[in-house]
């Protein structure tokens, strides 16, 4: 683990769906849950960096944006991942000691 790694805050998949998606096509939590068929607070809870982007999310999303599901479940994974290590990995590193095979 580098600091480089933690120098920025990771960004959550619904602030880039939000600025880089819904704020340009002008589409509102509330349109875009009524065309996704979802209820709007799992939009709203996205966008807000409360909630995850579900695989069945990331396909609406996909089919909805003409982008690949892949794309929303990477940000994700990515997003987890860069949490994860801000607050989980010093335990780790400290407790966990590697094996070689």
């Amino acid at each position: 683990m580098t600091d480089k790694q933690n120098l920025l805050d990771p960004i959550h998949p619904g602030e880039i769906l939000l600025e880089d998606f819904m704020k340009p096509m002008g589409i509102s939590i509330n349109q875009l849950a009524r065309d996704i068929v979802v209820p709007p607070g799992r939009i709203s809870g996205i966008v807000n960096g409360k909630r995850a982007i579900t695989a069945d999310t990331a396909l609406r999303l996909g089919k909805y944006f003409n982008v690949s599901p892949e794309i929303w479940i990477s940000l994700q994974a990515d997003y987890d991942l860069r949490v994860a290590q801000r607050t989980t990995w010093p335990e780790i590193e400290k407790r966990i000691h590697s094996r070689v095979a």
